[in-house]
């Protein structure tokens, strides 16, 4: 089944991992043994080869480089002038996949439903689609640089990352999103660019909410109903997106997937972190809905973490098309099931790009 993941990383394991996506995550794997610097390596589950066998044939990709001020314990770089020149070095390298052939920029309706006929076609033949998102918006140095952005191809933003930001306060944060933050939200709106809800504090989600009118979804995110933590969207977060038409991508990180987790000490084994997990979140956000029409796939997979904390049916991203099965055999119609697997999001850019 096609697959449209809305949520990874790839520029970011091409240039800090220093992941060669060409090749096989066995290649990958073996290039990083005995290596320590994250806790993830020798654990990838991405590459355009394993994309490939799981039919993913469109994603969101990312470009990420969070500002940190002095004082803070986040990584990040020192000014925001450098996040902006991460994050164009890792536009180079999405253009070098695109020039070789890899990835194929995604940015408008017509080119949406061109690539959509070809990878039905031929996907073989046919590269990787991608619609570019920008993880937190401190790299913005000045408004002008979002101008600059889109005219790149950027499409959706995400104000915050983790901890407090120049235009929104983040995950395990809290404050509002300011007067920078509503100027960037207006302009935001007048180039169309999608808000990605993912990550917003309470206090500045439901600021952004009252501040914006454009199309709104969440890449990657989790029900806190399942796991309580200020990472997961409450109920009252989930019929504000529905309310909104908003889709929600489905993380497989396995600690926004089972309570109680402790990063580098719980197992997906001991805790039993499963794709089922993934159908509970699912079903929860079906249930408040009423229908199968707001929630989707945003793997968040190689997003800081590897195979250590991911549900034990993944090994690489290609296992997801374990997941129709398993939701046929939870009830869902084929109809469903493939709004789920990608029809939501696509639909959802449809409205947003007519």
């Amino acid at each position: 089944m096609f697959i449209f993941d809305a949520h990874l990383d790839l520029s970011m394991n091409a240039l800090e991992w220093n992941r060669d996506l060409r090749w096989s995550v066995s290649q990958i794997r073996q290039s990083e043994s005995g290596m320590i610097d994250k806790p993830d390596r020798g654990n990838n589950t991405v590459s355009f080869d394993e994309m490939r066998k799981g039919n993913i044939g469109l994603c969101v990709a990312t470009q990420i480089a969070r500002y940190v001020k002095p004082g803070s314990d986040l990584p990040g770089w020192n000014s925001p002038e450098q996040a902006w020149a991460q994050t164009q070095g890792q536009l180079s390298w999405y253009r070098e996949m695109e020039r070789l052939g890899y990835l194929k920029q995604i940015t408008n309706l017509k080119q949406l439903k061109s690539h959509l006929h070809s990878w039905s076609e031929n996907p073989d033949g046919q590269p990787i689609g991608y619609i570019l998102s920008l993880e937190g918006a401190d790299s913005l140095v000045t408004l002008e640089h979002l101008e600059i952005a889109y005219e790149s191809g950027l499409r959706a933003v995400g104000p915050a990352h983790y901890g407090p930001g120049t235009y929104a306060h983040g995950t395990d944060s809290s404050g509002g999103i300011g007067n920078l933050g509503k100027e960037l939200l207006k302009k935001m709106e007048e180039l169309n660019i999608i808000l990605d809800a993912t990550h917003l504090c309470d206090e500045s989600f439901w600021e952004a909410m009252d501040h914006f009118s454009g199309p709104i979804w969440a890449s990657h995110n989790n029900c806190r109903k399942l796991v309580n933590h200020n990472r997961q969207f409450s109920d009252e977060q989930i019929r504000e997106l529905i309310n909104r038409d908003a889709v929600i991508g489905m993380a497989l990180d396995a600690w926004m997937m089972v309570p109680n987790w402790e990063r580098g000490v719980s197992t997906p084994a001991s805790m039993n972190a499963s794709l089922r997990q993934t159908l509970e979140n699912i079903d929860h956000i079906c249930q408040i809905a009423g229908n199968a029409d707001h929630v989707g796939i945003g793997t968040d997979l190689d997003g800081g973490f590897g195979k250590e904390q991911t549900p034990v049916e993944i090994d690489t991203i290609a296992d997801l098309q374990k997941l129709p099965v398993m939701l046929e055999e939870r009830g869902y119609k084929a109809t469903e099931i493939k709004g789920i697997m990608s029809q939501n999001f696509i639909r959802f850019l449809e409205r947003s790009w007519t």
